[in-house]
């Protein structure tokens, strides 16, 4: 008798917790990386991708709707130690639908990946649209050029006084986890200065873009213009790899709130 009024209140549990379960299952998270991102909703439909033949344009296009990358830096590890080391981080080139086509990053000298940095600044961040819905949408495979991917290569200084407002504002607003991260980590603003631009969205092998072509355009990104003026100049292009940033730019660990 016993054992059937516990089988009783089991099944009863097991009832009234399932729609809850299932809530989480199935029930998007808000922003594509995770909730409460101040972007694009991962149900919402994205901008039309510019035409393809305009690679500058697909290059900031994609800069600005990806809120992560993958960045490969030269490891330091005695075990892979000059090996290609390459690790996801959180990024953003701007508030939504006001990119600057710089990434932005939120470091701490606690992840290897800075290590790696502080000995050589250089590396090479790779975006795709596969992270969105358009290449889901499609039935376009993350490794099928169709879905547009960009590669970009320069090297990672943290950002000067000048920009620490705007690369601020632009993380928080895409990852405002971040805000509550440990302040123990001795977080930073960083940015990549890119140097070279590789375009892959069709057959045929990549597109090549300058740094100068790519900060030239203007890109319409949900209805409003994501080129800013001011954003094209030396400070987010190539020119910015001064021998200060490129040794011990990450050796000032002073946190920033």
């Amino acid at each position: 008798m016993a054992g059937r009024a516990r089988g009783s209140a089991r099944s009863l549990l097991a009832a009234l917790l399932a729609p809850a379960l299932a809530a989480l299952l199935v029930s998007p998270a808000r922003g594509r990386g995770g909730r409460g991102h101040g972007d694009w909703d991962a149900a919402a439909q994205l901008p039309p991708l510019p035409p393809r033949e305009d690679a500058a344009r697909v290059a900031r296009f994609v800069a600005h709707v990806c809120d992560w990358g993958a960045l490969a830096s030269l490891s330091t590890d005695p075990a892979v130690r000059g090996w290609a080391f390459a690790d996801v981080l959180s990024l953003s080139d701007g508030p939504p639908g006001a990119g600057s086509g710089v990434p932005y990053f939120y470091l701490s000298p606690l992840q290897q990946s800075v290590g790696n940095l502080q000995e050589n600044p250089h590396a090479t961040l790779t975006m795709s649209l596969a992270q969105t819905n358009f290449c889901r949408k499609k039935g376009f495979d993350p490794q099928s050029p169709l879905c547009a991917h960009i590669i970009l290569s320069g090297t990672v200084t943290k950002v000067n006084q000048t920009e620490m407002d705007f690369a601020k504002h632009s993380l928080f607003v895409r990852h405002p986890e971040m805000k509550t991260w440990p302040s123990s980590h001795n977080w930073f603003f960083a940015k990549l200065n890119i140097t070279n631009i590789w375009v892959l969205d069709y057959f045929g092998g990549p597109k090549i873009v300058t740094p100068e072509e790519y900060y030239n355009v203007t890109v319409q990104v949900s209805g409003l213009s994501c080129h800013l003026p001011g954003l094209e100049t030396s400070d987010h292009s190539s020119s910015n790899t001064s021998g200060e940033a490129k040794y011990g730019i990450f050796n000032d660990t002073r946190e920033v709130a």
